[in-house]
């Protein structure tokens, strides 16, 4: 069941809140919406999470977990959602954004080589800003839809499962 699987991952509200670094933000944190392993809280924050993961910024789990708190869902799932993209992703998905970007502004595709330093963004990001940023907004939101109709799904599917099951063995622990 999802739920079981998120809750091995789930953050202690209580710990969370005593560190030191949480301390301007102690009152924000005790909505147990924040903290909560529900359909209702997790879907919409694995969605946040990776629409975040698409935006060519910097800070994609901090993003996350702003957006988690404002929206009132699950941080912790918002946070870790936003690893999709990582050294190994990053790269790949900026070019397809960039593609995407391009094609549909009409602009000619200039050479895209990503690294990851300062000079790539004061000079290459400079020229190709427009296009990437539109491709990754669209990635982004693609990938959120993708991603909560998927988690949905599999989540209402977990629970009619579950009690199909559980209506199955008290059937049988009746008859039997």
């Amino acid at each position: 069941m999802p739920r079981r699987f998120f809750r091995k991952f789930a953050f202690k509200r209580h710990r969370m809140t005593e560190q030191w670094f949480m301390t301007p933000f102690r009152h924000l944190l005790h909505d147990h919406r924040l903290w909560g392993i529900r359909r209702r809280w997790v879907v919409p924050a694995f969605a946040l999470g990776l629409f975040i993961s698409f935006l060519p910024f910097p800070g994609h789990t901090l993003g996350a977990a702003l957006g988690a708190l404002a929206l009132r869902i699950n941080i912790p799932v918002a946070a870790i959602s936003t690893w999709v993209s990582n050294p190994l992703t990053v790269g790949p998905m900026y070019y397809l954004a960039y593609q995407l970007g391009s094609a549909l502004l009409g602009m000619e595709e200039r050479p895209f080589g990503f690294e990851m330093s300062l000079d790539w963004v004061t000079h290459t990001f400079v020229e190709i800003w427009q296009p990437m940023l539109l491709g990754s907004v669209l990635l982004g939101g693609a990938a959120a839809l993708v991603g909560y109709v998927t988690l949905d799904l599999f989540w209402r599917y977990s629970i009619a499962d579950y009690k199909a099951r559980k209506r199955s063995s008290r059937r049988d622990r009746d008859s039997g």
